[in-house]
C-alpha cells in the first residue's frame, strides 16, 4: 500500500472532523443524555415516592375504616344496652303498676266485703226481727231489739 498525499489528507481531515465533532457535536449530545437520564432519574424518585405516599394513604384509610368499625360497633353495644335497659325499666313499670292494680282491687274487694257484711248483718237484723215479731205475733222495742241484733251481729 502506498501511502501518498491522499491518505495524509484524508487523516487530516479525518481528524478536523473529529476534532470539530467532540468540540461542537459531541458536548450537546452527552449534555441531551445527561438531561434525559436526569429527568429519568427524578421521575422514577417522583413513582417511589408516589407509590409510598399511595402505600401510606392505604394503611391511612384502613387505619380510619378500622375505627369507624370499631365507633359502629361500640355505638351498636350502647344502644343495645340502653334498649335492654328501657325495656327492663318498662318492665318494671308494669310490674310495679300490676302490683299497684292487685292492690287496689284487693282493697277494693275488702271494702266491697266489709260492705256486704254490714248489709248482711243489717239485713239478717231485719229479718230476725221480722221473724220474731211474726213469732211472737207481737211489736217487740225495736231500740232494745237492734242493740241485740248488733251483738249478735258482731259475735258473727
Amino acid at each position: 500500500m502506498n501511502i501518498n498525499m491522499t491518505l495524509i489528507g484524508q487523516m487530516i481531515a479525518f481528524a478536523i472532523f473529529v476534532w470539530f465533532c467532540m468540540k461542537y457535536v459531541w458536548p450537546p449530545i452527552t449534555q441531551a443524555l445527561t438531561e434525559r437520564q436526569q429527568r429519568i432519574q427524578d421521575g422514577l424518585e417522583e413513582a417511589d415516592r408516589a407509590r409510598a405516599e399511595l402505600h401510606k394513604a392505604n394503611e391511612q384509610a384502613e387505619e380510619t375504616l378500622r375505627e369507624s368499625r370499631e365507633e359502629a360497633a361500640r355505638i351498636l353495644d350502647n344502644t343495645r344496652a340502653r334498649a335492654n335497659q328501657m325495656i327492663e325499666e318498662a318492665r318494671n313499670d308494669a310490674r310495679a303498676e300490676g302490683e299497684r292494680m292487685i292492690a287496689n282491687a284487693r282493697s277494693e274487694i275488702d271494702s266491697e266485703i266489709q260492705q256486704a257484711k254490714s248489709e248482711l248483718r243489717a239485713q239478717v237484723a231485719t229479718l230476725a226481727i221480722q221473724g220474731a215479731e211474726r213469732i211472737l205475733e207481737s211489736s217487740i222495742d225495736e231500740k232494745k231489739h237492734r242493740e241485740m241484733v248488733d251483738r249478735l251481729a258482731e259475735e258473727l
